[in-house]
C-alpha cells in the first residue's frame, strides 16, 4: 500500500502528433443489449478512473477528448456508454473509431450481451420498458430485444472486447472489466483512516470502526493535554498503554482480512473509523500508527493506497 497524506508517457493530439511525458488518451465506447450491464460497466469504469459520458452523439467524441486534454488536470481516460436509442447506431462506427485511432486516442469497444431469456427476467425485475419494444410488431418485450439484437449485430462485430454476461454475478463482471481495463494495479483499493470523537457521532460512511476509549486518556496528563496524537509524546504515551500494540496489530489483520475481501467483491474504496472521546488523542495517535503500518507495507502488490484524515482534531 501506499501512504499518501491528507490535508503524462506520451498522448497524441487531435493532429496526431505526441507529447512527452504525458499519458495516452484512452476511450473505451460501452455499447450493447440493453439490460445486458451497460450502467455496471460505467460503474466500474468510473472507479478505474474513466471519465464517463452517457449517450453522448458520436460527433462530438472528438470534441470530448479535445475538452479532456484541455482540462486541468487533463482527463486522459473517457468511458462513452452508448445504447441503440443514440445516433451512433445509425451513422458508421469504424469510421467513428478510426477517426478516433488516426488522431492517436487509443479507442476500444466493450460490446455487453446476455441471452433472451436472462434479458427478460431482468427487465421483468427492473419493471421497466424496453427502448424498442413500442417499435416492435406486437409491441412485447420479445420483439424489442430481437430488434435490438439484430440492429447491433455489425456493431457486436466490430468491437474489441465482447462480455456476455448471461451467467456473470455483478462482482464476476467487475473483475473482467477490472482485467480489460485496469492496467497495471486492477485490484488497486483506496482505503482513508479517519480519526474521530464519539462526542460529535461516529461517521456516517464508516465501514468498520475502531473504539480506542479503553486506553487512558492523555487529557488527563497535564503536559499532554494541549498536544494531540499528532506529537511524539502523546502517540509514545498512546501506544505504549497495556494492550495498545495487541489492539494495533489486531486492527491491522483485520483491515487486511477485510481489504482482501472487499476486492474479491469488486468493492474498492473503504473508510477505517478511528474513535476516542474528542478527537484529539487516542484515536489520532492510532490512526496515524495503522497509516504507517498499512501504507508501509510494499508486499500485497496490489497498489492499494492509504490516505489518513483527522476529522475532529482541533475541534474543541
Amino acid at each position: 500500500m501506499t501512504r499518501v497524506e491528507a490535508s503524462s508517457s506520451a498522448v497524441a493530439n487531435q493532429s496526431g502528433t505526441t507529447r512527452t511525458g504525458e499519458q495516452p488518451v484512452e476511450v473505451v465506447i460501452v455499447t450493447g443489449l440493453s439490460g445486458a450491464g451497460r450502467g455496471t460497466a460505467a460503474k466500474v469504469l468510473e472507479d478505474l478512473g474513466y471519465y464517463v459520458a452517457d449517450n453522448l452523439p458520436p460527433e462530438l467524441i472528438g470534441r470530448m477528448v479535445e475538452l479532456g486534454e484541455s482540462a486541468d488536470p487533463p482527463i486522459r481516460k473517457l468511458a462513452m456508454v452508448m445504447d441503440v436509442r443514440s445516433r451512433f447506431f445509425t451513422g458508421n462506427l469504424s469510421a467513428v473509431t478510426e477517426q478516433l485511432r488516426s488522431a492517436g486516442v487509443r479507442t476500444r469497444i466493450l460490446f455487453l450481451e446476455a441471452s433472451d431469456d436472462v434479458l427478460i427476467r431482468r427487465y421483468g425485475f427492473a419493471r421497466r420498458r424496453h427502448p424498442l419494444q413500442s417499435e416492435s410488431a406486437d409491441g412485447t418485450l420479445t420483439a424489442g430485444i430481437a430488434a435490438e439484437r439484430a440492429r447491433l449485430a455489425s456493431v457486436k462485430t466490430a468491437a474489441d472486447l465482447v462480455i456476455d454476461t448471461t451467467a456473470l454475478s455483478i462482482h464476476q463482471l467487475h473483475r473482467k472489466l477490472e482485467e480489460a481495463y485496469g492496467g497495471a494495479t486492477p485490484t488497486a483499493l483506496h482505503l482513508t483512516i479517519q480519526s474521530f470523537g464519539f462526542k460529535y457521532g461516529v461517521p456516517l460512511d464508516a465501514d468498520m470502526v475502531l473504539d480506542l476509549r479503553f486506553l487512558p486518556n492523555p487529557h488527563w496528563v497535564p503536559e499532554l493535554r494541549e498536544q494531540t496524537g499528532q506529537d511524539a509524546a502523546v502517540s509514545e504515551y498512546v501506544l505504549s498503554r497495556p494492550g495498545a500494540q495487541d489492539y494495533l496489530g489486531t486492527g491491522r489483520h483485520l483491515i487486511d482480512l477485510t481489504t482482501e475481501g472487499y476486492r474479491q467483491e469488486g468493492k474498492r474504496y473503504m473508510t477505517v473509523a478511528v474513535g476516542c472521546t474528542g478527537g484529539k488523542h487516542r484515536s489520532v495517535a492510532m490512526a496515524e500508527a495503522l497509516g504507517d503500518l498499512l501504507g508501509a507495507d510494499a508486499n500485497n502488490g496490489a497498489g492499494d493506497v492509504v490516505r489518513v484524515v483527522h476529522r475532529d482534531l482541533g475541534r474543541e
